[in-house]
């Protein structure tokens, strides 16, 4: 996968996403990641971007023409490529696991990254192809949350992981949280592994961990339940938990 970053801030990009997981697969060439900066496509001498905004109001806003030179230059690069163009934005749909395996289908994407008080509407009428946000809340720029979502879709792309399998049973899988997990030693401040993880019966540890992640999600993202494929029996194991919660 090839992803281009457009940014006023490309040291941000490259120090943040040079270690770990992504580095070895930047290095791997299992994906190419290039960040751009927006104000080498300025057009004064003083390499500004930003501009007051018309009607008055707070801070400064990001001009049209430089955003839109530097997605030109990328463009021309990708020679006719497909791609989509992601603006961060507290006003795009909010991100989540589905749309990073979406997101991670595609062999170009194009992060485009705000500063100030956002960027000219026109320019991204012109360019962008989603609007996404990473929650509820305001930062000082996009850098940030695209290297969120690089991150998270990165874990998708065959290859990057040292076991694939682990995408497959992660937390947020069939919006369920990830059931609990232990390793060596055995006991641990007098907390010991549960048995069932002990015994070697695979079909029993599989239903355990089934049980435990359905309670996990009740307990911290009960939002998500609605949206889960819960059994019968899991769904009277959850009014029997309430309701042992009530007697309490």
């Amino acid at each position: 996968m090839r992803i281009e970053v457009l940014t006023l801030f490309p040291e941000m990009i490259d120090s943040g996403l040079g270690e770990s997981i992504i580095g070895r697969a930047k290095e791997k060439e299992l994906l190419r990641v290039e960040a751009i900066n927006i104000r080498d496509y300025a057009f004064n001498k003083h390499n500004s971007v930003d501009d007051y905004t018309y009607g008055g109001g707070a801070g400064m806003l990001m001009q049209a023409e430089p955003v839109f030179q530097a997605y030109e230059a990328v463009r021309k690069k990708l020679a006719g490529r497909r791609h989509r163009v992601i603006y961060l934005s507290p006003q795009g749909r909010i991100f989540n696991q589905n749309m990073a395996i979406d997101f991670a289908r595609e062999d170009n994407l194009v992060f485009l990254c705000g500063h100030y008080e956002g960027i000219d509407e026109r320019v991204l009428d012109e360019i962008v192809t989603d609007y996404v946000s990473i929650g509820d809340y305001v930062l000082t720029g996009g850098e940030l949350p695209a290297m969120v979502m690089i991150d998270a879709i990165a874990r998708f792309i065959p290859g990057v992981l040292h076991n694939d399998v682990s995408t497959e049973f992660e937390s947020l899988r069939d919006n369920l949280l990830e059931y609990p997990q232990y390793s060596r030693p055995e006991v641990w401040h007098d907390r010991k592994v549960p048995e069932v993880l002990l015994s070697g019966n695979h079909a029993n540890v599989d239903k355990w961990r089934r049980r435990q992640s359905v309670l996990r999600t009740a307990k911290n993202r009960p939002d998500l339940l609605a949206k889960a494929s819960l059994t019968p029996e899991e769904l009277e194991m959850l009014d029997t938990s309430k309701n042992n919660l009530k007697d309490e």
